[in-house]
């Protein structure tokens, strides 16, 4: 469910601004945002760096079209959009805090919290998610300074990146926490006199 209470921001606008203009496809990222910030609220979690950081992303684009200039295309501000998510992810990392760290500790114990590796592991899927964000902002800069490329392309090339970025995520935290309960084996298992 925290997968998709990431995505579902990006999902809402992306499926909009293939129904309708840019400025209800902002708005509604927006408020999805606040409906994941509200809800982590509701249970007691954080404030998210990405939930946060994206909705304040939404709604300032929003505000410029509205305010400074309703003409920019829909393929800049998709373009814009990805700047702004590896921003944000890139600039976590930047901070030393990936945003993945965030999730991570709200669904582990706090052994593996401590344990040196788990930061080096947020660091590594957050890579993964800043690499992801890189690829569809290169697309979509692709899409927007390249004639007759289709815009489909973009939508691919963010489909298969997200999906990799989940299945790399689910992988390799299923491959530390496997790490980390071999670690733990010989510990618990009784000691032969």
């Amino acid at each position: 469910m925290t997968i998709f209470l990431i995505l579902a921001p990006y999902g809402a606008f992306s499926a909009l601004m293939l129904l309708t203009s840019a400025t209800p496809s902002l708005l509604a990222a927006t408020f999805v945002c606040a409906g994941t910030i509200a809800f982590d609220v509701w249970r007691g979690r954080s404030f998210k760096i990405l939930a946060v950081g994206s909705a304040i992303l939404f709604a300032a684009i929003a505000a410029y079209l509205n305010v400074v200039d309703p003409g920019v295309s829909n393929k800049a501000i998709r373009l814009t959009v990805d700047i702004g998510i590896f921003t944000i992810s890139f600039g976590s990392m930047l901070l030393r805090y990936p945003f993945t760290t965030q999730y991570a500790l709200e669904s582990v114990p706090a052994e593996i919290a401590a344990m040196p590796g788990f930061m080096r592991a947020n660091y590594i899927i957050t890579s993964a998610w800043t690499a992801a964000s890189l690829l569809m902002m290169l697309v979509n800069a692709a899409i927007l300074y390249v004639p007759g490329l289709p815009i489909w392309l973009g939508l691919a090339v963010a489909l298969a990146a997200r999906n990799s970025a989940v299945f790399f995520t689910k992988w390799y935290s299923a491959q530390r926490r496997t790490q980390y309960a071999s670690s733990l084996l010989p510990q618990a298992l009784p000691k032969a006199h």
